[in-house]
């Protein structure tokens, strides 16, 4: 299969060391830092303004791999649509499935996990899941983080305001930082 002429090649890409554009045609181009860093860019024009799109580091995203996400771009546009907000439509949709995919049980787990080690005491981990274990996870803690909505945490938190409001209050506070992580 013969090749056209001002296009990329496998070979020509893996040999590209100086900092610059390499184009592809059609807004595909391989771009390499002054650090050496390579990834792919998809340039465009949407109203008039110049837009680049990143489409993965030359070392994960083949030569043809970035030729099919290209061309895929170059589809939404013709659609009369911006391939970058169509990516972070995507993204975003991929991040709310993850996010219904979580129990808070498991959420409140990772964030007391990751934010545990900045915390005074050892003692201020085990409140946390004390109290969690306690009030919330009764409620709502095998429910898809996505579904706990205002009545569950009100369900949590009336039986105990008037009697303990401080621990009803540290309790909301947590559940807050939780949904909100």
């Amino acid at each position: 299969m013969a090749r056209e002429p001002g296009k990329l090649t496998a070979l020509a890409v893996a040999r590209a060391k100086a900092s610059g554009l390499y184009s592809d045609g059609g807004g595909l181009n391989l771009q390499i830092a002054p650090s050496g860093a390579r990834s792919w860019i998809f340039r465009y024009q949407r109203a008039g303004r110049r837009h680049y799109m990143g489409l993965g580091g030359a070392a994960a995203v083949t030569l043809a791999d970035a030729r099919q996400k290209a061309a895929e771009a170059r589809k939404v546009l013709a659609e009369g649509k911006d391939p970058l907000e169509a990516a972070r439509a995507q993204v975003a949709a991929t991040a709310a499935k993850r996010a219904k995919a979580t129990t808070f049980r498991e959420a409140a787990n990772r964030y007391i996990s990751s934010h545990g080690p900045g915390w005074c005491n050892v003692k201020h981990a085990a409140q946390w899941q004390s109290t969690l274990e306690t009030y919330a996870y009764p409620v709502f803690g095998g429910v898809s983080v996505a579904n706990v909505d205002v009545a569950m945490v009100l369900k949590v938190l009336e039986p105990i305001w008037i009697e303990k409001h401080e621990t009803a209050r540290r309790v909301r506070g947590r559940i807050e930082a939780i949904l909100d992580w």
